[in-house]
């Protein structure tokens, strides 16, 4: 091991068999670290941006009645924050990391965040106009062609770019899986959990390409492509859940039969 995987194994305690556990993977950052806080704060204030950024308090009844129609804008925006917030935590307690490369990602993940949340409430507001007839949200309000295309664009880049940097988070666990002493199961758990935010990001770059490519009156189908992670995400679920209770069935038997030698 290099002088820096050296540093990341010097802080991992002898017994790691002692440490907490989630699904099977032993927590090596139980502790809250001042990286995470920082990601917390930065969604913190995202979803604070989100109530707060299209109006001011109501003070009559019209106005009242009228910002509940942003209601199932804010949770819908809320939901895919929290699915990024999650990522990110998960990663966090996992590992524990907070080398260079892995505090560099996760500022890049906070510029994002703060400069995706405007474009992310702007496209549900209008899906959810479009699905309830008017009744809650609102229209996309872009004066020409070109910006519905643009708004489409920068949405799928900013969901592209979150979901890539949840990806390089994993994938620098799994190139540090030798000073983290990562055993067998949480290895493949990384390589999954890599695999998986691959996902979101394939997603994401097809809405691009829909977005700049699609004639006009077909735009929105840049942003129902995103549905499809509802078929896709559980897909994998389900793949990584038997891969692991193979490799587990192969290591139970290996030791029984070791065990009756």
């Amino acid at each position: 091991m290099n002088e820096q995987d050296e540093e990341i194994a010097s802080t991992l305690p002898e017994d790691l068999n002692a440490l907490p556990r989630l699904g099977g993977f032993r927590l090596r950052g139980i502790e809250m670290t001042r990286l995470e806080t920082f990601i917390d704060a930065a969604f913190a204030f995202a979803i604070t941006m989100l109530v707060i950024a299209a109006q001011q308090i109501p003070d009559d009844i019209k106005t009242l009645l009228g910002a509940f129609k942003n209601v199932p804008v804010f949770i819908a925006s809320i939901i895919v924050l929290g699915i990024f917030w999650r990522g990110h935590w998960l990663w966090s307690r996992r590992y524990g990391l907070e080398d260079g490369v892995s505090i560099f990602i996760s500022w890049a993940m906070i510029v994002t965040i703060l400069i995706y949340m405007y474009p992310l409430k702007a496209i549900f507001s209008s899906m959810w106009f479009l699905l309830s007839g008017g009744r809650v949200g609102h229209p996309l309000g872009a004066h020409s062609d070109s910006q519905a295309r643009a708004l489409f664009a920068i949405f799928a880049l900013g969901f592209t770019a979150i979901a890539l940097e949840v990806v390089l988070l994993n994938l620098r666990a799994w190139q540090l899986r030798e000073p983290l002493r990562l055993n067998a199961k949480e290895g493949l758990i990384t390589f999954y959990e890599v695999t998986g935010w691959c996902i979101p990001v394939g997603v994401g770059i097809i809405s691009l390409v829909l977005a700049l490519t699609l004639p006009t009156e077909q735009i929105a189908w840049s942003g129902w492509v995103y549905f499809s992670m509802a078929i896709l995400v559980p897909l994998h679920s389900t793949y990584r859940r038997r891969r692991i209770e193979q490799m587990e069935n192969v290591r139970s038997l290996s030791a029984n039969v070791k065990a009756s030698h």
